[in-house]
């Protein structure tokens, strides 16, 4: 960075930048735990004749321990988009409108989560259902080790309750496929071919009265080799949907790469490793009993509410510390 012909390519300077801003944050973190570790020995020591003391040596472990689990966390990132943002797509499996109220809900689990963890979340599309939930949707995830994260999350999510929307008030099934792919830079590393875009142009759904947008602003992208469909309709300009769109096409283009890599990693392993979209990875009961379960970790807990209103560390820390086995 201190060379003369650093910011000559500004983008380039920009993302190395950002490297070294988060390498700098994990490394001051590691030296300001390491400091309180020392000053632990010492207080144990006085704590032993003092009860006060013992009191604060107490909360003083617990958030040493706590910053550990983080720096932990980090040291299992070690994918080339780990660190860095993510696209997020919710859809709604077989099941109708009960499938797609719990497509919803997942999308609020979803978000919900990335927000209590301190990322900015912004929504770029949403397909609502004929009567209730979604049909499909997409968000955005900014913050450090975002795709790292919600790659715990990628894969089919299966509810089973008493549907609200049977008269009868008969138990459902019903199924939510979770896609997570990773932010990347429009730098060429990613070739895209305009002759392989189909470009759509929609109206975009409001709220109604003035909020009815009356140009057809939304962008709907079609990659004619891949068959991947990306649309956005949250901005008011199709520019600058369009904009989002082609970013959201290479993000689902490098997580398609990213996973032939994962595949061929697991052939040359002589692994069976499952790492297809398709694949179930949790299950949230609500009736004849309550369990959140990971099919991965074995993970799970009996509140299922504090987990769909977004309290899912324990099932990623379990998941990353699963995966880097």
């Amino acid at each position: 960075m201190g060379e003369p012909d650093f910011w000559a390519d500004a983008e380039a300077a920009a993302r190395l930048g950002s490297e070294h801003a988060r390498l700098t944050r994990r490394l001051e973190r590691f030296r300001r735990v390491a400091g309180d570790v020392e000053d632990l020995e010492a207080l144990a020591e006085l704590a032993e004749e003092d009860e006060e003391l013992a009191r604060e040596l107490d909360a003083a472990l617990e958030s040493v321990e706590q910053r550990l689990l983080e720096l932990e966390e980090e040291r299992l990132f070690s994918g080339p988009y780990d660190a860095g943002d993510a696209i997020v797509t919710i859809n709604a499996g077989a099941g109708g409108t009960d499938a797609q109220d719990w497509a919803e809900m997942v999308l609020r689990m979803e978000m919900r989560w990335a927000e209590k963890r301190g990322f900015a979340v912004e929504l770029l599309e949403v397909s609502d259902g004929e009567e209730a939930g979604i049909k499909s949707a997409s968000f955005r995830v900014n913050g450090e080790n975002a795709y790292g994260l919600y790659g715990s999350e990628k894969g089919v999510h299966r509810l089973v309750r008493i549907s609200p929307f049977d008269s009868a008030s008969r138990r459902q099934t019903s199924f939510a496929g979770v896609e997570v792919a990773p932010v990347v830079a429009d730098d060429g590393e990613i070739e895209i071919n305009d002759d392989d875009l189909q470009v759509d142009t929609y109206r975009a759904s409001g709220a109604g009265g003035q909020h009815v947008n009356k140009t057809d602003s939304a962008v709907r992208i079609t990659h004619r080799p891949s068959g991947i469909v990306v649309q956005c309709q949250n901005e008011r300009s199709q520019s600058s949907n369009r904009a989002t769109a082609m970013a959201m096409l290479r993000a689902k283009l490098a997580e398609r790469e990213e996973r032939a890599r994962q595949e061929e990693i697991a052939r040359a392993k002589g692994e069976a490793q499952d790492v297809n979209f398709g694949s179930q990875i949790r299950n949230y009961v609500v009736h004849p009993y309550t369990i959140v379960k990971d099919l991965r970790t074995n993970y799970e807990t009996g509140d299922v509410q504090r987990v769909l209103d977004g309290d899912l560390d324990p099932f990623v820390r379990a998941y990353l510390l699963w995966a880097s086995r």
